[in-house]
């Protein structure tokens, strides 16, 4: 009987220690684990999709499908036809602009001489009238002292008269030179800015017609490759995507009660369903600022009495560490299960 309790008393002890356990077990946070981990994570890459922007008729598709390109690799030709015309006529058009500035210029030059000339000339009739008044008091001066004629008088009157008429004459011409000048630099402004109009009609024509050659923007594989010799391209439409393959990532949806640890720069270990026995790492880049759903159209939340509530998920972007070269096999799509250590436990 003292033999049964004392076999008794341990195992008693013993479920005490397992019930303690378990009930701290299940009321644990689910964070508060060192390692997490989630079957709802993929590869990905950003995606570059090449579009035309410029219309036009397919003359030469230089790729094919998953052929690896580098970046500026020419990959289609559109038909250059209209945009080459349309940088002959820009061409042409600029051409006229320059013309026109040369021919003003010269007018412009021109009309600066004449003012000269009738800045002489000015100067010339105010001599004439200046002298033509001296004239004149020296006859009046004679004729108070009786020594002079009145006809003498009469003609050096006359003379200041005529003196005074070729000088207002000669200022009204003077002011319409002066004039005529103010008009051709208006006229050479206009023409300069028709020129620059010119110019830009150029460059845009020149532009497009750059655009009738499509190369790769960046480094990657050609996939979903719809463009067609002969076929049709309208602006904006898609010819292919290039996937940079050498620029993977692993967007993991990670439960919302799995994250209160996780930071940037935490070590990651990853397996890919693809390929078995291969393990990979990697670094915690980022969390996501919001859950999945917050981008829908149409949010399940409901605000009704008949709630049921969902744990959500939110992203978090993993880093593939470089100079693995199993890392090599991986394609954007692939599932895999990823194992972040929060350092904490």
């Amino acid at each position: 009987m003292t033999s049964l309790r004392r076999l008794r008393t341990p195992f008693i002890l013993i479920l005490l220690a397992l019930a303690i356990t378990g009930v701290y077990a299940l009321n644990r946070p689910e964070s508060a684990a060192r390692y997490q981990s989630t079957n709802d994570a993929y590869i990905q890459a950003d995606l570059t999709r090449v579009a035309s922007q410029v219309a036009g008729r397919v003359q030469r598709v230089l790729v094919e499908e998953n052929q690896t390109v580098s970046v500026g690799d020419l990959l289609v030709e559109i038909d250059d036809s209209d945009t080459r015309a349309k940088v002959e006529e820009a061409s042409a058009g600029l051409a006229q602009a320059a013309a026109e500035i040369v021919s003003l210029q010269a007018q412009i030059v021109r009309q600066e001489s004449r003012i000269h000339q009738a800045q002489a000339k000015l100067d010339v009739d105010q001599a004439a009238v200046t002298l033509a008044r001296q004239e004149r008091e020296r006859y009046l001066n004679l004729r108070a002292r009786g020594a002079g004629t009145v006809q003498s008088l009469q003609r050096a009157e006359a003379e200041l008269a005529a003196s005074r008429a070729t000088l207002i004459g000669d200022q009204a011409a003077y002011t319409a030179t002066q004039q005529a000048l103010e008009v051709l630099q208006a006229d050479l402004e206009k023409a300069q800015a028709a020129q620059n109009i010119a110019q830009a009609k150029l460059d845009a024509a020149e532009l497009a017609l750059s655009y009738t050659h499509i190369t790769a923007p960046v480094k990657g594989i050609v996939a979903q490759k719809v463009v067609r010799l002969g076929g049709y391209m309208k602006i904006g439409e898609t010819l292919l995507t290039l996937v940079p393959l050498d620029n993977l990532y692993i967007t993991a949806n990670f439960r919302e009660t799995q994250i209160a640890r996780m930071r940037p720069s935490q070590p990651v270990s990853f397996t890919i369903d693809a390929l078995p026995n291969i393990t990979l790492t990697g670094r915690v880049d980022s969390l996501g600022p919001a859950s999945s759903v917050s981008f829908s159209a149409i949010q399940p939340h409901n605000a009704t009495g008949n709630f049921t509530k969902i744990v959500q998920r939110l992203p978090v972007r993993i880093a593939i560490d470089p100079g693995q070269p199993q890392a090599q096999q991986l394609k954007v799509g692939m599932s895999v299960v990823p194992e972040v250590d929060t350092g904490h436990g």
